[in-house]
């Protein structure tokens, strides 16, 4: 029997993060992310496993972000009983976030229950419960950097600094083949960019028959920066936001980006270069997680605070309270209002957004990664309206982008990293990227690297590759895809909101009750004279004019 890879996730897409080896003496896996974006690219998390969970020897995890996490209690709830290996941060962090999304699956089913309930239907079940996280919780096991486990025979791992967020690594795993032969395989995890506060850059030793890199940032290059050039950015950005005299909104993750949001702004405040009114992390989990980093602030690297004073200052409110949270709408100026989650596709941010889109002098500021189709995506690629709780909301709130808080490395960072780790024997595989991403990213590794077509590998979801000491020994594609690769980056719900929109916006702009009604006639006899409906070419918007998409999370 050979060892053979499989792409469960993160393939073609930049969510879903899931690996799985299948090996002489067993399988395991690597990751079991939530995928996050569209609504189709959604539902995979409903899909089967292809797998059986019971089957699964282990899991290594690379970090404690949902995309890589998040459907750790789905496998549970499907019969995993074995170890979860992580990093100790790792583990305090899954203490907090593992819940927190078992409660956001419990509450979206429970609303999308009520909607069926008036419609007659059968109830719409959670993708798991409290009680499946908590069972996975039971299952963690704790590794420390740069040592040796050997979590299954056949099998060692050992786990690096990723640079990404607390607890994040890089794991190297040596898998014995049927003659014995050792196939040494690196999985990057997602990598932290070369500055950055908190963390050293990434690190790993060299020289691998596989490499798996994250490719999120392929393509793309951030400027140059220090630490002080990104705070003298933020500054400008927040004294910009303010003198307009609304509120500053920003969607931020609860893990990593909260935290190095309150330091800067405690930073930039205790130096009286700014002045907001109040400053909140409106995320009961944010809260929970900013507990964890004081937990071990004695880790950190390049900060400015010190331990008492870190996420500490006076003008700060960490939230928790429904009642607390709802009273910050309230305010129209001069706040600072942070909140999850980071791609606004649940949680209290579209409340805040929703109050503070249509102020003309508030502003959306952005500091990390948007999924196509998410909520976040849509506001930042220039909507005039969106949808949030069932209801279309006019964007003229100033919107803006920080690219320089990002967790991950920018296309340069990429290619050094890799380039660090080589040879790699085999191949290289491009994951955890979007096509563009991962083209840009290949093209590139050949480039500076030498490397052939045949040696950087973009493999899509479900695909399998047979491993060897002396490469890949073959190739095996799903005889059906579990979902359309064509709708990944904007599926048929996000067309069909944006023609409802613009249906609305010309029956609204015609002039007559006439001329509207001539506006659904002549639809309604394209629709009866078109018969059957073939593959459409990709939609285009209008030169100068932003595609209006849906911007709801599945079940809404």
């Amino acid at each position: 029997m050979t060892v053979t890879l499989y792409f469960h996730g993160a393939a073609g897409t930049v969510t879903g993060s899931c690996y799985r080896i299948v090996h002489p003496r067993g399988q395991f896996l690597v990751d079991c992310g939530m995928f996050q974006g569209n609504r189709t690219v959604r539902g995979l998390n409903y899909k089967p496993f292809p797998f059986d969970p019971r089957a699964i020897d282990f899991l290594l995890l690379t970090h404690a972000h949902i995309d890589h996490a998040g459907l750790l209690p789905k496998l549970c709830r499907q019969g995993y009983r074995k170890p979860i290996w992580a990093t100790g941060p790792t583990d305090n962090l899954l203490e907090y976030l593992l819940p927190d999304a078992a409660g956001i699956q419990e509450s979206e089913a429970e609303r999308e229950t009520r909607k069926r309930t008036k419609r007659a239907e059968e109830p719409f079940k959670p993708l798991y419960t409290m009680e499946d996280a908590e069972e996975a919780l039971k299952l963690r096991k704790s590794v420390t950097y740069q040592e040796w486990i050997e979590p299954g025979p056949g099998v060692r791992a050992r786990y690096w600094n990723a640079g990404h967020i607390l607890g994040s690594a890089s794991i190297e795993v040596e898998v014995a083949d049927v003659d014995g032969k050792i196939i040494r395989i690196l999985f990057s995890g997602d990598l932290g960019p070369d500055v950055k506060v908190f963390w050293d850059a990434p690190d790993a030793p060299s020289g691998y028959d596989y490499i798996l890199s994250e490719s999120t940032y392929g393509g793309r290059e951030r400027e140059d920066y220090t630490l002080e050039q990104r705070r003298e950015t933020l500054r400008t950005e927040i004294n910009t936001a303010l003198g307009r005299g609304g509120n500053l909104v920003i969607p931020t993750f609860a893990v990593e980006r909260s935290q190095e949001l309150l330091h800067d702004i405690g930073y930039l405040i205790k130096r009286g270069e700014i002045s907001p009114s109040l400053v909140f992390l409106d995320s009961p989990l944010a809260s929970k997680v900013t507990g964890v980093y004081r937990k071990y602030a004695a880790m950190f690297d390049d900060v400015e605070l010190n331990a008492d004073e870190l996420f500490n200052d006076p003008r700060f409110r960490i939230v928790e309270g429904v009642e607390e949270s709802k009273a910050i709408n309230s305010i129209r100026g001069g706040a600072i209002i942070m909140s999850a989650s980071g791609m606004c596709d649940a949680g209290r941010i579209k409340h805040h957004l929703r109050v503070n889109l249509p102020r003309a002098n508030a502003t959306v500021l952005f500091v990390g990664y948007q999924a196509p189709g998410t909520l976040g995506q849509i506001i930042q690629s220039g909507a005039r309206e969106v949808r949030i709780h069932s209801e279309l909301v006019p964007v003229r709130a100033q919107v803006r982008s920080l690219g320089n808080y990002s967790a991950h490395a920018d296309h340069s960072e990429l290619v050094a990293w890799v380039t660090k780790r080589l040879p790699a024997h085999g191949a290289i595989f491009l994951t955890h990227g979007e096509d563009e991403e991962r083209a840009a990213l290949k093209a590139a590794l050949m480039h500076d690297d030498g490397l052939g077509s045949d040696q950087v590998i973009t493999p899509l979801l479900d695909d399998a590759f047979e491993l060897r000491a002396e490469g890949i020994g073959g190739v095996e594609h799903p005889s059906e895809r579990r979902v359309d690769l064509s709708q990944v980056t904007s599926d048929w719900h996000n067309a069909y909101a944006s023609f409802i929109i613009d249906l609305s916006h010309q029956l609204q702009s015609a002039p007559t009750d006439a001329q509207r009604i001539a506006v659904m006639e002549a639809l309604k006899a394209t629709l009866a004279n078109s018969g059957p409906v073939s593959p459409p070419l990709p939609m285009k918007t209008q030169p100068g004019r932003p595609q209006v998409l849906h911007g709801e999370p599945s079940g809404e």
